[in-house]
């Protein structure tokens, strides 16, 4: 007898041999147990799943000596010549062959009415039914209706969609779903361990696998594989014949993505090319590695899954999932997938697959806005912007030594010719002390101090606190602060020392801030410890920090006040207003945001 492929030797014969279509088998068990048969039934599904060896199982269930059974005995004639497919009264039809409406009514049509010769029904199995012209199925549409009670139709199909609703209408109609790998698998081994073959696990699972849920396929491939390589048969064996690209490659390539070597990019597109892979079965097999480490990533228990890993491969996957999040394996298999259909019409695939894979590693250096936000929270860098700030130049932590020891004199506040200069902020501190209790001297600790409302004419009364309008002369040590307060904390810079007026007094650095800007007072108050240590970290020793509000009594004479020649409100207060305008828009978060993540500055803020 001549050799017989493994598809066709291991065809099932019994509704309980067909694989993964437990609902369809079940359900047509039970329908002959009952008597409740239809006339027509259409079995949809993929290629190689059972579709037609479940038709012809049903014919011999319909058509055994013990039957109408869900059991077929298998012995009798009729089980025996629907097996061999030359039973007179089961006719299987090619319907990609008799596509024409002749053929229907030759072949169909006019055979309705002739008895069976044998068994109880006559059979009518077609396949790909789908392929049948318009004219074909009307001519079907009365006789799969209302066929002679001897009559039973079997149809076939891969793309259901194809067949006419008229003809749906009148059959029942079954779905068959692709097989899962593990069935696969499971199936692959009963039968190698039938033929006495040597195979691991890891190659079954190759197979089943690249059989992307058809059994025939796989069953087809694995006959493949043994003309190989025989009695034993190894993942390489598998990878060789089938074209596989090997897991190994797909795995150096995660790693190289998650240390973030360019160079080795280059070195796996090289790899890749020289092993005769194609580079669109690399990317498309990047993208299931993609899949299954973000499977594992949600689901750690299930990298013990034969489906996602071989037993070889399961302690790496899970270190490189510990290496990934979620976010940079979602934008990475989109990443694949359309470098994969780049790859389809390029010219130079190759060049697309290492651009692809710099994409890749260029992508991981991209922070989430959640991360973004949390980073601004308290004023505090999260480890994700941390990971993105270069370190601190050591020039910008150098002082001069005695800059700060040497008190600066203080420069008078922009104001009107005939507005006085408000005192220091060292002074009201002074007779804040010495109005309220005495404080130990260089403490630090914060009390609040009598307001004082500083006002400005119109010319210079924009709400923006620049450093070189604050009382205290730029000076070594003070540049030096603020420079690392900008670099380290750009919100808390933006938000509230640019708002604030500095003074440096020996040991001792005040920040003042309006009636208005009780809030910003509060904030300083919370990075006033912070503050403190960077200020150690500058000059070598402790160095105070206090706080100050203006004092309203010492303001100026509201007669000196300049107002509108039409009588409208101070310039005091509408700059009041606006500085209260841009306190509230700095406390929003995604202003915060905006300004930590774009070195700009809010110059201006106006109600609309």
């Amino acid at each position: 007898m001549s050799y017989q492929v493994i598809a066709r030797k291991w065809r099932p014969q019994q509704f309980a041999d067909v694989v993964g279509q437990q609902a369809v088998t079940r359900t047509l068990r039970n329908a002959l147990a009952s008597g409740r048969l239809a006339q027509a039934f259409v079995f949809a599904g993929p290629r190689g799943v059972g579709k037609t060896t479940t038709a012809r199982i049903l014919a011999r269930a319909l058509s055994c000596e013990k039957g109408p059974t869900a059991d077929p005995c298998g012995g009798c004639d009729a089980c025996v010549e629907i097996t061999e497919g030359r039973d007179m009264d089961v006719l299987e039809i090619d319907a990609a062959t008799h596509t024409g409406i002749d053929n229907v009514r030759e072949v169909i049509i006019a055979g309705l009415g002739i008895m069976p010769v044998r068994n109880r029904y006559k059979i009518f199995i077609i396949d790909e039914v789908h392929q049948l012209s318009n004219a074909s199925f009307n001519s079907l549409l009365k006789s799969i209706e209302e066929p002679p009670p001897h009559v039973v139709f079997m149809m076939a199909t891969t793309e259901l969609d194809k067949i006419p609703e008229t003809v749906l209408s009148r059959a029942q109609v079954y779905e068959f779903r692709a097989i899962s790998t593990r069935d696969i698998a499971a199936q692959l081994r009963h039968i190698m361990d039938a033929e006495g073959i040597t195979v691991g696990e890891d190659s079954l699972q190759l197979i089943a696998r690249d059989a992307d849920g058809s059994m025939r396929d796989a069953q087809s491939k694995l006959d493949q594989v043994i003309a190989f390589t025989g009695k034993t048969i190894t993942p390489d064996d598998v990878a060789t014949v089938l074209g596989l690209v090997g897991r190994d490659l797909l795995l150096d390539t995660l790693q190289a993505v998650a240390d973030e070597d360019a160079p080795a990019s280059f070195v796996i597109a090289a790899r890749a090319v020289e092993m005769g892979y194609d580079l669109r079965a690399v990317c498309r097999e990047l993208s299931r590695m993609v899949r299954d480490v973000l499977v594992v990533s949600v689901d750690p228990s299930r990298v013990n899954d034969p489906e996602i890993a071989g037993e070889g491969e399961r302690d790496r996957l899970k270190a490189l999932a510990g290496r990934f999040s979620r976010e940079d394996l979602l934008r990475a298999f989109d990443l694949l997938t359309r470098a994969e259909q780049d790859i389809k019409s390029a010219a130079q695939p190759r060049y697309h697959l290492e651009m692809a894979l710099l994409r890749w590693i260029h992508l991981r250096k991209l922070v989430s806005i959640e991360d973004l936000i949390a980073g601004t929270d308290g004023g505090s860098k999260g480890p994700a912007l941390q990971a993105q700030r270069p370190a601190s130049a050591p020039a910008a932590r150098v002082a001069a030594p005695g800059a700060v020891g040497r008190p600066a004199a203080a420069a008078p506040v922009r104001s009107a010719p005939s507005a006085p200069a408000p005192p220091s902020l060292a002074a009201q501190a002074a007779r804040a002390a010495a109005n309220v209790a005495a404080t130990p001297a260089g403490s630090g600790s914060s009390r609040t101090l009598p307001e004082q409302a500083a006002t400005k004419p119109a010319a210079t009364s924009s709400v923006v606190s620049d450093f070189s309008r604050t009382v205290e002369p730029s000076g070594s040590f003070k540049d030096a602060l603020i420079a690392e307060i900008k670099k380290t904390k750009a919100v808390f810079y933006n938000m509230v020392v640019a708002q604030a007026r500095i003074e440096v007094v020996g040991d001792r650095v005040t920040f003042g801030f309006t009636p208005a800007q009780r809030a910003l007072k509060d904030k300083f108050e919370a990075e006033k410890a912070w503050l403190e240590s960077v200020a150690l970290g500058l000059a070598g020793r402790r160095i105070a920090f206090a706080s100050a509000q203006a004092d309203a009594s010492a303001a100026p004479p509201a007669a000196a006040e300049p107002t509108a020649a039409d009588g409208a409100k101070p310039e005091k207060q509408s700059a009041e207003k606006k500085s209260a305008l841009r306190e509230q828009a700095l406390a929003d978060a995604g202003v915060q945001t905006m300004l930590e993540v774009f070195p700009a500055e809010i110059r201006d803020v106006e109600e609309m």
